[in-house]
């Protein structure tokens, strides 16, 4: 991780730690003060606990012109993104996607979806619905590296995190708690429940929290029309297509317009955001794979409207690019937060629970 990124992350925590006037607006600040002095490790676990409201940017007396001049969470995303370049597995490969994340989205949608619309174009696949184009088959084929790879690279990745920040033993209270704070984006609420400054400096606003809550439910519910899907399959012997009302279908539905809904939102935040509070480095590439995420749920949408036209070929090579590029990208791109983030949160619970910072 770069020493000058970690430095000024220090600089600037130490301060915030003898001023106190930020304690209660996000899980950040208690974590702060439960420390006297910052290891490495104490800046990356406050780096992925932070989740940027910039709240304390806006009430802060030391932000420039003053002396002091400072940004914390500026500076926390940029540490923040330093911890997932490092610890990802392998680190190339996500150094390469953060210097050209948009292009590289974009090359490997298309040619997963080229790929798929040539293998669907050799000749009918015999089934129905999705399957008259492309076979059960060839799907597992191309799903299950998208699928498996990223696991076993986040795992890794996630294993190294944990080692790095000291996590240490938690108990089932802790994951619980981490838990409720994710399902309910409790650190974007602000300290006293009015939400977050992200989008418009001093107007408090929940904007942010509902887009990523929209989002978040999005993607799970798609993913468990898939596991549905998947279970009806091979359990049951029910291949798709399923009628509206089956578990698969509903699922996928609300989740592809909260999904798609959401992203639409996020955007809109994100362009009115003053990118100096965040890691400017990074801005494209999450966009980028913002724009993805709401392509993913668009998509399916669309190929649910249109799926017995002749614009199923086309969209369905489309879909399946984009949820493949997604899940091959995963590792490497913004959507690993979520998983950092909630060892963050896990880890904080413990240390609320036992009263104790990284040291002790």
């Amino acid at each position: 991780m770069q020493a000058d990124l970690l430095q000024e992350a220090r600089r600037q925590a130490e301060i915030c730690n003898a001023c106190r006037y930020c304690e209660g607006y996000c899980s950040v600040f208690p974590a702060l003060h439960r420390e006297r002095a910052f290891s490495d490790g104490d800046l990356t676990q406050l780096a992925n606990l932070c989740h940027n409201c910039r709240g304390c940017y806006y009430a802060c007396q030391y932000t420039q012109p003053h002396e002091f001049a400072l940004n914390l969470p500026k500076a926390l995303a940029e540490v923040r993104t330093d911890s997932w370049l490092n610890f990802a597995y392998p680190a190339p490969l996500a150094r390469l996607v953060h210097r050209s994340g948009t292009m590289i989205m974009l090359v490997s949608l298309l040619g997963i979806a080229a790929m798929t619309w040539a293998i669907g174009a050799l000749g009918p696949a015999g089934g129905t619905g999705f399957y008259a184009v492309l076979s059960h088959s060839a799907m597992v084929a191309i799903f299950i590296p998208a699928f498996l790879l990223p696991l076993i690279s986040m795992a890794v990745s996630l294993r190294r995190y944990w080692q790095a920040t000291g996590g240490g033993a938690v108990r089932a209270a802790d994951i619980a708690a981490a838990v409720k704070a994710a399902a309910g984006m409790k650190n974007l609420s602000g300290g006293h429940g009015d939400g977050c400054n992200f989008e418009d400096t001093d107007r408090f606003s929940q904007a942010r929290r509902y887009a990523h809550q929209a989002i978040m439910y999005g993607f799970f519910l798609s993913f468990g029309a898939t596991v549905a899907g998947t279970v009806l399959h091979y359990l049951f012997a029910m291949p798709a297509p399923y009628p509206f009302w089956s578990l698969p279908k509903l699922l996928g539905v609300s989740g592809g317009v909260l999904l798609t809904l959401g992203v639409v939102w996020m955007l809109a935040l994100k362009l009115r955001a003053e990118r100096d509070l965040g890691d400017e480095r990074a801005w494209g590439g999450e966009m980028g794979f913002t724009l993805l995420l709401g392509l993913t749920g668009a998509s399916g949408l669309a190929l649910y409207a249109l799926g017995g036209t002749p614009a199923l070929a086309p969209l369905l090579a489309l879909h399946l690019g984009a949820v493949a590029t997604l899940f091959l990208l995963m590792p490497f791109s913004k959507m690993v937060h979520g998983l950092y983030r909630m060892a963050a949160l896990v880890r904080d619970a413990r240390d609320r629970r036992t009263g104790k910072g990284s040291d002790g």
